[in-house]
């Protein structure tokens, strides 16, 4: 059974968000731990998302939901009614509805936003290193990436190439009269510095300059043709810039209101400074704002002027992801009649080896026979298997599994699919 803890900008605020993002690594190592409830986990953490998906083993299901909550708040050290109240959790046939949405970028802070899908493709290749991404996990990520391939290619959300970077630099636009000619600070190497300077790049932005906490400034410059500022240089490049975006995965802030105050003293050349702080944990303390001459656009800021959605669009996408949720239960559902399709595939193979065995002892066999009669028992089996997976999706394996029992002598049994009651935490 499938479960998902989420907590997003729908749900909580930036600062829980912060601290579950902080603390993912020991929720992620805390739900392996729990191989006696969880058959595998994928942990999820974006600058507006942190969420959790577990593999259920059927004896902790009437449990699952305060085993999860438990779990997450001992690693986080946030209480147990606080992420009640700032979260949410889907189980059952939902989730993979609400992931394949996650993917498509229609649950993201600006709808069709595209780092989502990339995000989602990592935590899955995470959860495969750690040994935790079972064979359930990996159909619902790998069907996740197949359908947000499809809404991008399918409609229209997206397609402007919104998310939040973008999002972020149309905002400071107004700040901003030259692209060209202004200087640009970039704080971070990882994938979303990329994807920040391509978004630089597509503005006009030139001047452009990298400082790393970790070092890796100088083979991201290399690599991406700007400018490196060595690791003491930080208070210099500051106050040097007209434009400074953060996008760090630190643990901790990197700019206080101190080293922006410095800064602002130690050149005074630059009389309006923009600092946008990307970064979740938050790269840039509040108290920056207070600064002479500067002005701190941050997530949540940002989030304040995240465009109306293309309704017509996401009606389209949502549809899309809706009927792809249902095959993908559907599919999940013909399980119930695999143990049934096993013993009967196994009794009549089970029962021609044994003719063959005899025949081959009689001196009565040929290879072209046994194979002949290898593809006849294939063919017979086929409207049988067909028909296993037709009753199954329907919901009534157990009648394939009767008449199988009955007419076979055979004494398999339905596999069992438990459900959450989400209000009592029971099975049922």
């Amino acid at each position: 059974m499938l479960l998902c803890f989420t907590a997003s900008h729908r749900t909580a605020d930036f600062e829980l968000l912060e601290r579950l993002e902080r603390h993912s690594g020991e929720v992620d190592t805390a739900l392996r731990s729990r191989t006696d409830a969880f058959a595998g986990s994928v942990v999820l953490a974006t600058c507006n998302r942190f969420e959790a998906y577990l593999d259920v083993k059927d004896a902790a299901a009437p449990a699952a939901i305060d085993l999860a909550i438990a779990t997450v708040s001992d690693a986080t050290g946030v209480a147990p009614d606080q992420l009640r109240a700032s979260s949410a959790v889907v189980h059952d046939d939902a989730v993979a509805d609400h992931l394949f949405s996650v993917a498509s970028g229609l649950e993201s802070l600006v709808i069709g936003e595209g780092e989502i899908a990339g995000q989602v493709r990592r935590s899955l290749e995470k959860a495969r290193t750690h040994g935790s991404a079972t064979r359930e996990l990996e159909r619902l990520f790998q069907n996740a990436s197949r359908v947000s391939r499809e809404v991008k290619n399918g409609t229209r959300v997206g397609s402007a190439g919104r998310s939040i970077v973008r999002l972020a630099l149309e905002l400071a636009s107004s700040r901003i009269t030259d692209w060209a000619s202004a200087r640009i600070l970039l704080v971070g190497t990882g994938n979303y510095a990329a994807t920040t300077l391509a978004a630089l790049r597509d503005r006009g932005a030139d001047d452009v300059r990298v400082w790393s906490r970790t070092g890796r400034a100088e083979t991201f410059a290399l690599k991406h043709g700007v400018e490196a500022v060595e690791r003491n240089g930080l208070e210099n490049a500051i106050a040097t810039s007209e434009l400074v975006i953060t996008c760090s995965t630190a643990p901790t802030v990197l700019f206080d209101r101190t080293l922006v105050e410095a800064a602002s003293h130690h050149d005074e050349s630059v009389v309006h400074r923009l600092i946008v702080d990307l970064g979740l944990p938050r790269n840039v303390d509040r108290e920056v704002a207070w600064v002479t001459g500067t002005e701190l656009l941050d997530l949540e800021t940002i989030g304040l002027h995240a465009p109306l959605e293309d309704f017509t669009a996401t009606q389209q996408a949502r549809c899309l992801v809706g009927q792809a949720a249902a095959e993908f239960t559907a599919r999940g559902d013909e399980r119930a009649a695999e143990p049934a399709l096993v013993a009967l595939r196994g009794h009549v193979f089970g029962v021609l080896e044994a003719e063959l065995e005899r025949a081959r002892s009689r001196g009565t066999s040929s290879e072209q026979t046994e194979a002949a009669l290898r593809h006849l028992v294939g063919v017979l089996l086929h409207t049988p298997s067909t028909r296993a997976r037709e009753l199954a999706r329907d919901g009534d394996a157990q009648a394939f599994i009767t008449g199988v029992n009955a007419v076979f002598g055979l004494d398999s049994a339905v596999q069992p699919t438990l459900r959450i009651v989400a209000d009592e935490g029971k099975a049922s």
